[in-house]
């Protein structure tokens, strides 16, 4: 039995509809009336988001040296930054302090903006933060990005152990305003500076998947990143309310929107299909799982049950399918996102078919080291 794959709506920018499995040429609710612009040369900027994901059978040091092979290679490849999660207490995922992560990538690349996507600031004194992304400021100039969310990035158990504070969300606004005085001036508590930190005016980025960060983003003048690659339902709605609602600031007269999807590109149609399988099989199996260890029947049921269809569509916002497809379904998504930037979540079930893919996506989307 084949479980069922993400459901498209509306548009689907391939040639034919699949049977029902988990993998489709395209997936995603992009509306049919939408225009593309016309063909641009390029899909730039076009970024990268990486968990430094923990694959069955590795440890952690696998998972870092497959992010810096990510890294080198965007770099070559003429991606615009690459940002790492902030996560705790998953085995799947090695990114909980995207900080030491950046500065080891860092070293081992020359050109490519790196950064946090981001720094869950509710799990940390806005000062720390400061004083660590003031460092890497100052150690690798020009190159480093800070997203700021205000989700747990963990569960509730966890919570406790990062000695978090139940409410400490519900202070997220002044925190972001906090840092921001830490690294541009004046600091909002007087007689505190970050050092280093200050007067390094790291750019700073709100993340969100909700009204709520649409709404802070558009107040602060800052840019503004939607996770549609996991969170989709919100997208179109946040976006609107972000840019009808946008306060220029000094450093951001324009509002930015960056829209997270995810992309499985190969060389042929079925392999990419076949790839994304993978990846929602193995999705609902961490996700749903608990833990178990499942045989394919049990998966199979879990998968066709209404909790594995809600991580199914997660997926909603997928480009599956060869180089064409992939560059056809994302010039729709911008459009649809209002995006600015496209930030590209690369899902594949081993390294080299995730570099596989990135290849391919520079490749569709016309990128070039000289745009950077």
């Amino acid at each position: 039995m084949q479980a069922r794959r993400p459901q498209p709506g509306g548009i689907n920018p391939t040639m034919t509809d699949t049977t029902a499995n988990e993998s489709s040429q395209a997936n995603g609710n992009i509306p049919a009336n939408e225009e593309t612009p016309a063909n641009e040369s390029s899909l730039a900027p076009l970024s990268l988001l990486d968990f430094a994901t923990v694959y069955k059978g590795e440890r952690p040091a696998d998972a870092f040296d497959r992010s810096v092979q990510w890294a080198q290679q965007a770099e070559k490849l003429g991606f615009e930054r690459i940002w790492y999660s902030e996560h705790h207490n998953m085995k799947s995922i090695a990114s909980s302090s995207p900080a030491v992560l950046i500065a080891h990538i860092a070293a081992k690349t020359s050109t490519i903006n790196l950064g946090a996507g981001g720094v869950m600031l509710p799990n940390h004194a806005p000062l720390v933060i400061a004083e660590q992304f003031g460092t890497l400021a100052e150690l690798y100039p020009g190159r480093i990005d800070l997203g700021l969310g205000r989700a747990p990035g963990t569960d509730q158990m966890t919570l406790r152990a990062l000695r978090r504070e139940p409410s400490a969300a519900e202070t997220f606004p002044q925190d972001v305003a906090e840092l921001y005085g830490y690294l541009n001036g004046p600091s909002k508590i007087p007689g505190v500076e970050a050092v280093p930190g200050m007067g390094t005016n790291v750019p700073l980025y709100i993340l969100g998947s909700s009204l709520f960060g649409a709404q802070l983003a558009a107040h602060l003048g800052l840019p503004y990143s939607f996770a549609s690659h996991f969170a989709p339902a919100a997208l179109t709605q946040a976006v609107q309310v972000y840019r009808d609602n946008y306060q220029p600031s000094e450093r951001h007269p324009e509002p930015y929107v960056i829209a997270a999807v995810n992309v499985t590109a190969a060389d042929t149609q079925e392999e990419a299909e076949e790839q994304f399988r993978q990846v929602c099989r193995t999705r609902v199996r961490v996700m749903a799982g608990r833990g178990r260890s499942l045989t394919e029947e049990e998966l199979d049921m879990l998968i066709d049950s209404p909790a594995g269809q809600q991580i199914l569509d997660m997926l909603r916002y997928s480009a599956v399918g060869t180089g064409d497809v992939v560059r056809r379904y994302l010039e729709e998504f911008r459009t649809h996102a209002q995006a600015d930037e496209l930030m590209v979540s690369l899902q594949s079930p081993s390294t080299a078919e995730s570099l596989r893919s990135m290849e391919i996506l520079a490749d569709a989307a016309s990128l070039s080291p000289a745009q950077r």
